[in-house]
């Protein structure tokens, strides 16, 4: 089933980047709901709806995420690895926007489950091309429905060629 959410959580440590970021996503569809983080730690407390992002109505869940990589105070390979150590929530679509190209930065967020890896333009257009690019793709992925609060929603694979892979226990 398609993704109905429209709320994609930016987190990045830099106010111009994500001044940016949010005001592309805006001129690709201007209905869409950009949740800001400044930190890993503050995505974090996001995704587990706890202190202030505890209301689902204003905070809804994302649809997808897009992270900084290098930050203070939990980076997006902390975000990356809460995710997999939370599997009922690691459905969610995370791709990794940094100013880095190094090499062992693009593998460590892969093997924690990024779902891509791009790196920061220089230009504001190709910011802009690139983040309507992710917009599109996530708009036509099938992705598993969640509840509200981010964890899916539990199917049967009885029958089905997902039966022969062993579901983690919530």
């Amino acid at each position: 089933m398609k993704s109905q959410r429209h709320t994609i959580l930016v987190i990045d440590d830099d106010a111009n980047d994500r001044f940016l970021i949010e005001r592309a996503l805006h001129r690709i569809n201007p209905a869409c709901t950009v949740q800001m983080a400044k930190s890993g730690s503050e995505a974090i407390a996001y995704l587990r709806g706890a202190h202030q992002y505890a209301d689902r109505r204003k905070f809804q869940f994302p649809g997808y995420i897009i992270t900084d990589l290098k930050m203070p105070d939990g980076d997006g390979l902390e975000v990356l690895s809460f995710l997999k150590q939370n599997p009922s929530l690691s459905v969610i679509p995370v791709v990794v926007l940094s100013s880095s190209s190094d090499d062992d930065d693009i593998r460590q967020a892969y093997a924690l489950g990024a779902s891509g890896y791009l790196v920061k333009p220089q230009a504001t257009q190709e910011l802009v091309r690139r983040l309507k690019l992710l917009y599109d793709f996530f708009g036509e992925c099938e992705v598993p429905q969640v509840t509200a609060s981010g964890h899916e929603v539990p199917t049967s694979s009885e029958g089905k060629i997902g039966q022969r892979f062993e579901r983690t226990k919530k």
